[in-house]
């Protein structure tokens, strides 16, 4: 089917669709994660970040391109998580950027917007590292701009960006020595492509009307909440389709029935009939929401199809003024004077969160490997700190952009220390200084990184061979500063073993953290293994409740 404009429609129906096939496979870009452990989480995180996007632009009833895009790059700036959803949102910051004016797009258009977003990205990156999922953007980019010059049929652009981005995708071994060595291809990469494809099966309509259109009701009670919501934003005055109309289908049943239902065309008639249209479908049931000025209308054109099985028709101008109160009521409380110093600490599990309270941290935002918070969570959690400067920790590299993402929209001063493990928040949040100045506590802090050495206990998920050591499925393997040293059946063996390689004759302190699937039996067998091979050394046990790490051992 040729495609040679894309309209607001259009453009809401390729975000659904690619949110939904992102989402569809996002166990899949997690399992190309390049180290065996169970932590990958690039699938999830793109996934979440593109569905921030996709809600935004659903819950906006703009007739242009222009307008929606605006509600992608925000949404998807707010929704980023993790470097992958980060660096996402940036590609797409781009592409939103560049139709920012346009009522709807041709051909070249949108492969402008792709070539914008692949430049924005580069650009966002401080040191961009070729077979990743720039690299994937980039070429993908650059074939749909080659087929823009020769014909104006837009699926043909997307289907270039596909097969470019997908040609890319295979050679990111080649790039990444890393990628070739465990056998994978670049999981951002991956996630990238499964959008693009999405796009085209929003657009040209490749792949079943349920699986492009439809949302389960979970997600369709979220979208009339949202429309909801932004109506009693509005002014009474302001509201042109007053009757909030819900109907239930039983399709094929009943008397009136006369046509056969086709998702496709079912919802392009109720379009014209009102405004923030949802509906859901299977082979048995159709669910309308609409907000018209004619319900009557609405249910009539339902029983073409079936019996009507539920009907609900609301007032909206009756109802605005409740709900306006209701909002205002619902509003925070005023807070208390802000203090002078926030220090927040990013970090999973009970036991760790108390102990980052016991060093100074005011402010714990839950989260860490396999749950990295959003550019949004991570501004919620400066605004809870209730400070008029911010530290903070985000204790795992993956964090490092979106915390980034939130300190440049922020309103008070932020300052990083880029913490990569919950024993180097620790040690930082030894060196704070109350009555020093934002900066001179960032670079302290930033400076006693390098004064401890961390290691996690962990299981493998898979077999593999990396940096030449061969690792088991289900082996336990001690990860120091983010290298995989040790690979062993016994977990005690496995944790002995890190620790032992961790020593040096200037280590003095060694912090055992129990994680929700340790033992405390067995870590005082590690810590007597630890004090048999030196008496001097000082060894602290805790609970830190963490998930994914039986054990996080470190040495100062």
């Amino acid at each position: 089917m040729k495609v040679t404009e894309i309209t607001a429609a259009e453009f809401q129906a390729m975000m659904r669709v690619a949110a939904h096939r992102l989402t569809k496979n996002a166990e899949f870009v997690n399992s190309l994660n390049v180290f065996p452990v169970p932590d990958g989480d690039t699938g999830t995180n793109m996934s979440l970040t593109f569905q921030s996007g996709a809600k935004a632009v659903n819950e906006n009833n703009a007739q242009s391109v222009g307008e929606l895009s605006k509600s992608l790059a925000k949404g998807l700036l707010m929704g980023a998580r993790g470097n992958s959803g980060v660096i996402s949102s940036q590609i797409f910051r781009g592409f939103s950027k560049s139709m920012a004016e346009k009522e709807t797009l041709d051909a070249q258009d949108l492969a402008d917007a792709f070539t914008n977003g692949v430049q924005t990205a580069y650009k966002a990156v401080m040191k961009p590292v070729e077979g990743t999922i720039l690299t994937v953007a980039r070429e993908g980019a650059k074939a749909g701009a080659k087929v823009a010059g020769q014909t104006d049929d837009i699926g043909a652009v997307i289907e270039a960006v596909v097969e470019g981005s997908k040609k890319a995708l295979l050679k990111t071994p080649e790039l990444l020595p890393v990628l070739k060595e465990v056998g994978v291809v670049d999981s951002g990469g991956q996630g990238l492509v499964f959008i693009y494809e999405g796009f085209l099966e929003g657009l040209t309509g490749q792949a079943p009307a349920k699986d492009l259109y439809t949302p389960d009701e979970a997600e369709m009670d979220e979208m009339v909440n949202a429309n909801h919501h932004q109506t009693a934003q509005m002014g009474t005055e302001d509201i042109e389709n007053g009757y909030c109309t819900e109907i239930m289908v039983a399709l094929g049943d009943g008397t009136t029935v006369d046509r056969e239902f086709d998702y496709d065309e079912f919802r392009n008639h109720l379009n014209g009939v009102g405004d923030s249209l949802l509906v859901v479908a299977d082979e048995e049931v159709v669910k309308v929401h609409v907000h018209t000025e004619h319900p009557g209308t609405v249910m009539a054109y339902g029983q073409h199809f079936g019996s009507l099985v539920k009907i609900k028709v609301d007032n909206m101008r009756l109802q605005h003024d409740t709900i306006v109160e209701n909002d205002q009521q619902a509003a925070a409380p005023v807070q208390a004077e802000p203090v002078e110093n926030g220090i927040i600490a990013i970090a999973a599990g009970d036991g760790i969160a108390e102990l980052f309270k016991s060093l100074g941290a005011t402010y714990i935002l839950s989260g860490g490997q396999t749950m990295n918070p959003s550019t949004q969570d991570i501004l919620d959690a400066i605004k809870a700190a209730n400070a008029k400067q911010v530290i903070l920790l985000p204790n795992n590299k993956n964090i490092f952009l979106a915390a980034e993402q939130a300190a440049e929209v922020a309103d008070i001063p932020v300052a990083i220390v880029q913490s990569r493990t919950i024993a180097q928040g620790m040690t930082a949040l030894l060196s704070f200084d109350p009555s020093a100045e934002l900066a001179a506590n960032q670079e302290a802090m930033t400076e006693a990184l390098d004064t401890v050495i961390s290691g996690q206990v962990t299981q493998s998920i898979r077999d593999t061979t990396l940096d030449g050591l061969e690792i088991k499925k289900d082996d336990y393997m001690g990860i120091i500063d983010g290298k995989i040293k040790v690979s062993t059946a016994e977990r005690l063996t496995a944790a002995i073993e890190m620790v032992q390689t961790m020593l040096d004759e200037d280590s003095e302190i060694v912090t055992i953290i129990i994680g929700e699937d340790g033992d405390a039996t067995e870590a005082e067998q590690i810590s007597d293994a630890i004090m048999a091979q030196d008496p001097e050394l000082e060894v602290e046990v805790h609970e830190g409740n963490q998930p994914v790490y039986p054990y996080l051992i470190s040495v100062e």
